[in-house]
């Protein structure tokens, strides 16, 4: 199976928001000059001064255009200017990567552990020590605040340290044989070249989650970064490039989504395929997958509980849930998209965060003291919209918010809904957005029961001082990720991945590196046996 019965889906990490949702900035930014702001021009002359702003793919350590000359337009969605015109391919040059990829991993996997670690280590270091600009890039082409976006770097970048460490403790077994003239050995090898697709809403995190455990196990890559935020992607190469990575290893390819998955899908030479994004492009890549029987992981939609009992301390709860929010302006897998708040609580709660949620500042992430920028695109405000329309037409009560902002473009306002209900589309599906909905419920078990009432599994946030009441719940919740008392629960040293439809596999930590290796059973018998 291909993904051409599926082109009309954005293969690009996205949630859930469809290529005919897609207009061109031109379409809804007429008030906007395309010509690039002073300020914007600064920060890009900079970037590219630094030799970090790239508009070329990499394929074999040599960065070229796409083959027939296309290219696409990255915006800043703040603005809606252009920041670059970058090579938008498709499945030739795909092709050309998974073969430099695949004649790259020869010797890529023969070199010692030790010496992988090195390659990744240089890496990491030239990643911190273009911390500022690589977060400079991240708010140009993807919106989030300036000191959320180094942040992003920083974490990042510990991905990459992480696995420079654990590519040498990949280790084997040797199993007590049946029989006393044999030997039984289990190896760990590196399973391939990896085709990596990664989304918008983390441009550089996504990347080096999953490129660091391939590069770290001996595998090499094929890199598709979402065509909303290329930018940092080819940044990220450059110095990996600089870091001394052999031309090969790492190879990244953009545009022409449909024909890029086929390509990735269909060949024989890619083993592997690492995904972050919507459910249903999950699905579909699982399934063009299995004629190449590939080994995949899958990072997928979340619809992640908060819940706040009685017990919970007020000023943990609302600092946590609206950091679990309202992070990246909702946009993340592992954003709070319920607030289950218990019935003795209910309304302090409500009106304590809702006027934490009022303190937000809204802007360009560029400006001085602004805590949440720009929707990615005009399909994201949409959706938001639609959700917050559909929640209000069926009882739901506007707290705080509720529209779009005054600064235009893809700006909306931190929304707070109370009453509402599970059947409402902002309970059952993934907002994506700044949008806080506040559920009430009367019993732990109950609560359990709603926050287990999806199909998805990803991340969920408990807020409780019983600590009897943190096993119990913890072990009942049917999720991948349980914070307690915390909102921010992602890190490189912990497992990171969903259950049920949330995806499959794991990234971060030591089980990340599993996702990239095969298990060799070796028999050795008796060679002096007669």
């Amino acid at each position: 199976m291909t993904l051409s019965g599926v082109a009309r889906v954005a293969f690009v990490g996205s949630r859930r928001i469809f290529a005919s949702h897609l207009p061109s900035m031109q379409s809804y930014t007429p008030a906007f000059s395309r010509q690039m702001s002073v300020g914007m021009k600064s920060v890009t002359d900079r970037l590219r001064d630094s030799g970090l702003l790239r508009t070329q793919g990499l394929i074999g350590g040599k960065w070229i255009d796409a083959y027939d000359g296309k290219t696409l337009e990255v915006h800043n969605p703040a603005t809606g200017e252009v920041i670059a015109n970058v090579s938008c391919m498709g499945g030739k040059e795909t092709k050309d990567a998974i073969s430099s990829a695949f004649d790259a991993f020869n010797s890529w996997s023969k070199l010692t552990a030790a010496e992988r670690s090195k390659g990744l280590r240089k890496w990491y270091d030239l990643l911190m020590a273009h911390k500022e600009e690589l977060g400079q890039l991240i708010t140009l082409e993807q919106g989030k605040p300036l000191k959320e976006a180094v942040g992003e770097v920083d974490y990042g970048a510990k991905f990459i340290e992480f696995y420079a460490e654990e590519a040498k403790r990949v280790y084997g077994d040797i199993i007590p044989a049946t029989l006393p003239d044999r030997r039984i050995f289990v190896l760990k090898q590196p399973v391939g070249v990896a085709g990596a697709i990664t989304p918008w809403n983390f441009p550089l995190a996504m990347i080096t989650r999953k490129v660091g455990p391939a590069l770290a196990c001996g595998c090499t890559v094929v890199l598709k970064p979402s065509e909303f935020t290329p930018l940092s992607a080819l940044a990220a190469a450059e110095l990996a490039l600089q870091a001394g990575i052999p031309p090969g290893v790492v190879n990244v390819v953009m545009g022409n989504a449909p024909d890029i998955g086929d390509a990735l899908l269909t060949s024989p030479q890619v083993r592997k395929i690492t995904f972050t994004g919507s459910t249903a492009v999950g699905k579909k890549l699982m399934a063009g997958a299995a004629g190449t029987v590939k080994k995949v992981s899958l990072e997928l939609g979340g619809n992640a509980p908060c819940i706040v009992f009685d017990d919970a301390d007020l000023n943990v709860a609302v600092n946590g849930a609206l950091a679990a929010k309202f992070r990246n302006s909702g946009q993340t897998c592992v954003c709070a998209n319920r607030v289950l708040v218990q019935e003795g609580i209910y309304e302090k709660f409500a009106d304590a965060f809702s006027k934490a949620v009022k303190n937000l500042k809204v802007g360009d992430g560029f400006g001085e003291g602004v805590v949440q920028g720009p929707l990615i695109n005009k399909a994201a405000l949409e959706k938001v919209e639609t959700f917050v329309e559909d929640a209000v037409s069926k009882g739901a009560k506007v707290l705080l918010g509720g529209r779009r902002h005054s600064l235009g473009m893809t700006f909306y306002e931190p929304t707070v809904l109370s009453n509402v209900k599970s059947e409402m589309l902002v309970s059952r599906e993934e907002v994506f957005g700044p949008v806080a909905p506040l559920l009430c419920f009367k019993t732990e078990e109950e609560a359990i029961h709603m926050a287990n009432d999806t199909n998805a599994g990803l991340a969920a946030y408990i807020f409780t001082n019983n600590l009897q009441r943190t096993w119990r719940v913890s072990e009942a919740l049917e999720y991948g990720l349980v914070g307690v008392n915390e909102g921010l629960i992602s890190t490189e040293v912990a497992p990171f991945g969903g259950v049920k439809q949330s995806g499959l596999g794991r990234e971060g930590s030591k089980y990340g590196m599993d996702e990239f290796l095969e298990i060799k059973y070796v028999c050795l018998g008796d060679m002096n046996r007669k």
